[in-house]
Formats: C-alpha cells, structure tokens, sequence
C-alpha cells in the first residue's frame, strides 16, 4: 500500500509514489516499525473478517486473540502506540491513526482501556436488500440505498408496477413535473416536496391544471394542489409586520404617496418631486428635492431644517443614512476641509426620526394599501416552509454497532445528505464529530461525494482520526 512500511526478509521499506524505499532507521526505530507493520496487518486482517458476513464468530475471536498477544508484546517492549517514540517512528505509515484508535487514553494520555475491536465486533457487515414485501419498505430502502426515490430499483424489490407503487405511496411522495434529462418524471418524498417556496409551487401546479385537463397525469397534479393547500404558511397580518423606510420591496409608488400627503409640497412642485429607485444600484434618490422655498413650513420646518430640509433627510433615511451636517472651514494655510457640525446634525436626526414615525404611523391607516402591503410581504417572505429531516431510515454501512447515534444526529446527518449545505451549528458535546464522520462515509457509498476533506485545528487531527475510527474502524483515512 502506497505511503506505508513492510517488512521484507527482515528489513523494513517504506513505499512512496509505487516505489519501495529503504528508509533511515536506527536499530530502536527499525524495530518499533516491525513491531506496528505486525499490529496493523493483524488490525486489517480483522478488519476484512468482520466485513465479512460469511467469517464465523470464533475466526474473528482467534483473530482477536492474536491481536491482543501482538499488542501486549509490543507495549511491553516499546510502550503505548500513542507515544512520542512510536509516533516518530511510525507517523508517516498512513496506517498510523488507525493503530492510535487501538488505545483509549485518559485526559493525561495514559491507557484508559484496549479499544472495543479488542473483544467485540465492530464492523456490522453489508446485507443487501433483494426484496421487500411492501412499497413503504421499497421506499424506505430506495431512500437508504439511493438517497432518492428510485421507482425502477423500488419495482425491482417489490415486482410491482411503478403505477402500483404510486398508488401504494399516495400522500407518501409527489411526482414533480420538472423533468430529468432523459425526460422521466422525478418523485419526492412528502418532506421534501412540500418544503421551499410552497406558495411559487402552489400557484405552478394550480396553473399546470388548466393544461393537463383529461390527460393521466391530472389526478397527479391535482393530488400536488390539494397538499400543497395544506402546507402554506400561516399569513402574517400588519401587526407582525415591520415597515421601515428604505424596505426595498415596497413600491416607489407609496414613498411617492407619503411624501405627497405627509409633506404636503405646492400643486405646481408635486410633479417635479419624484420619489425613484434603480434596483441594479439598489439606490433611491428623489428628484427636485431642492426646490421648496424656505417659507415651507413641512420642508424646513415641521419635518427638516435650514440646512437639510425634509426631501433631502427623506432621501438618507430611504438609502438607510444617517444625516449629517458638514460645514467648510479654511485652515490658516488655505486649505478648505469639512468639519462636522453636531449641533445641525443632532437636530436633523431628530427630523429624521419624526419622518420614520410619521411613515409607522401612516402606513397601515388606509385599509386597501394595509391589504396589499400585507399580501405581498407574505409572497415575498413568508413563502418558505423548512424542511424536517429524518434519518431513521439510514443504514449506516461499516459503522460501529455499539455505537447508537441519537435522533438528533441522524436529523443533521439525512440534512448533510439530502439538504444540499448544512450548519452543523450544535452546542459542544452534542455529538458534531460523529454527525460529520458518518456524513462523510454515507455520502461516499450513495455516491454523492468521491471524497471528503475535513479541515481541522493541528492541535485535534489526532483526536480527530481516533474519533472517526472509533465510528468506522474500516474507514481509510
């Protein structure tokens, strides 16, 4: 095997890039390297047995035996495997974490107890599912085996018919009409079709309806609708509804209408005083601003200053600003620079807050424009229904079963497999190693990843491995 050491008429090579080196070793170290090439073929070798379903009990127990001989001969004569000498000697051997998982150590790295493959059987072999009697099973192992609901495998397990699993698995998974390349429908389980924008999905399925009228596919869809009626969020009303100036999914229309009725700028201004907003810069800006005359009392007044009147305050407050006032100052050698003028500026700010109150106040008072506000913050924001995970189904191929995952770990794990990104954002203690461990291993077999990458701090790699090893003693890391 590439990047480890072998024993061959008594010396020891190490093979790196397909080619056999003969490492520098001294006497000590040359014998610690037999000593480990010795535990880990005999680890591998039990390895492959437990693997095995067809290796009878007693095998695995003789092989167990030879192990425990094998270990206790070189602890005796080179000390633990996790030990500076050993791990200077051996650490190189890809093999080298898989023989540290032999030992638990307590908090001061001393041995605690001999790892479970000492005296158990740690490797629960594959059993391959060839039928099944129901299509709720034939689901349950699709979901298993192909992280998907595969109607062709599932018909293979069952003998029966896609159209009578279907029919079994009504209210179960939902045919979503956006096709494969090869142009199949694809079906989803029930958590994750009514989960995402249900109201987007709701409306694309209401209008696939009118098409499908009196073809094989309409009680399909129809079964969609109705489920997913029953999956739309609960609308929120006005008063769980925050409205701030500046929220970029209200018209321009309405800026334009409050600043119409809360200024209150002459007739012959109305039409040059345009509220506008550019969606590429996402930047408002409202034109004419400075044409009031200084005899408006709502302009510089009521709502603004002398030195920022209330469309130029409204224009910051809409761009999320907050106002200022500079004023210009020349230093003694000629140069002009802005200088902030607090005084100004704490009474435009104090301007800028009635603005904020007079919108609060005003937004929701006329009974038509609440509705419509409402029903489009509702499109827009209260579309997405989370999905929930279960990964009670997943058949954790080389695990440890000793090792009972709690149910709180299989949810994050099934979220890693079918969830597309996950955060894993859980309290420490709470098991994130193991989730993210059998992740990795699930997603390998279903074949969804060819390879993981895990990015850990130097000071915890070792702990790390030993972890992961003691989930999937088979894993090669």
């Amino acid at each position: 095997k590439n990047y480890s050491y072998t024993v061959v008429d008594g010396d020891v090579y190490y093979r790196e890039n397909s080619r056999m080196v003969k490492p520098e070793l001294n006497a000590t170290a040359t014998e610690r390297v037999k000593g480990m090439v010795e535990l880990r073929d005999c680890v591998q070798k039990l390895i492959g047995q437990q693997m095995d379903g067809y290796i009878s009990n007693e095998t695995i127990r003789q092989t167990q035996r030879e192990l425990n001989e094998l270990y206790d001969n070189f602890t005796a004569k080179h000390g633990l495997i996790n030990s500076r000498g050993n791990a200077l000697a051996f650490a190189d051997d890809s093999s080298y974490y898989l023989l540290c998982s032999l030992e638990v150590l307590d908090e001061d790295n001393n041995l605690k107890r001999k790892a479970d493959m000492f005296t158990k059987r740690t490797i629960k072999p594959s059993e391959v599912v060839t039928s099944v009697d129901t299509a709720s099973e034939a689901l349950a192992v699709s979901i298993a085996e192909k992280a998907t609901v595969d109607m062709p495998y599932m018909s293979q397990l069952t003998g029966k018919t896609e159209e009578e699993l279907a029919s079994d698995l009504r209210g179960v998974i939902y045919m979503d009409f956006n096709r494969k390349p090869d142009g199949s429908y694809t079906w989803r389980t029930a958590d994750d079709f009514l989960s995402g924008n249900v109201r987007e999905k709701l409306a694309y399925y209401q209008k696939a309806l009118e098409y499908t009228e009196g073809t094989e596919k309409h009680h399909f869809i129809l079964d969609n609708v109705e489920a997913l009626k029953t999956a739309q969020p609960k609308d929120l009303d006005a008063s769980e509804i925050e409205v701030r100036l500046g929220a970029t999914w209200i018209d321009k229309s309405y800026i334009q209408q409050f600043m119409v009725e809360t200024f209150e700028p002459p007739y012959y201004l109305r039409r040059s005083i345009e509220v506008n907003y550019s969606p590429f810069s996402a930047e408002w800006n409202i034109t004419g601003k400075s044409q009031p005359s200084y005899s408006d009392v709502n302009a510089y007044m009521t709502y603004g200053t002398e030195r920022a009147n209330a469309y130029k305050i409204l224009e910051d407050t809409l761009n999320l600003r907050d106002v200022r006032i500079y004023d210009t100052v020349t230093d003694p050698d000629g140069k002009e620079r802005r200088v902030l003028n607090s005084k100004e500026t704490t009474l435009a700010q104090q301007k800028q807050q009635a603005i904020k109150d007079a919108f609060r106040d005003w937004v929701w008072k006329d009974p038509q424009r609440r509705e419509q506000l409402v029903q489009k913050y509702n499109e827009l924001f209260n579309s997405t229904r989370p999905r929930e995970y279960d990964g009670s189904h997943i058949h954790f191929v080389g695990m440890n079963p000793d090792i009972k995952l709690r149910e709180h770990q299989l949810g994050a794990i099934a979220h890693v497999l079918y969830g597309g990104n996950t955060l894993l954002a859980h309290e420490v203690g709470a098991g994130k190693t193991f989730e993210m461990a059998a992740s990795a291993m699930e997603s390998k077999r279903l074949g969804l990843s060819q390879k993981a990458l895990f990015v850990v701090p130097n000071h915890l790699t070792l702990q790390w491995a030993n972890e992961f090893l003691r989930l999937y003693p088979s894993a090669k890391l």
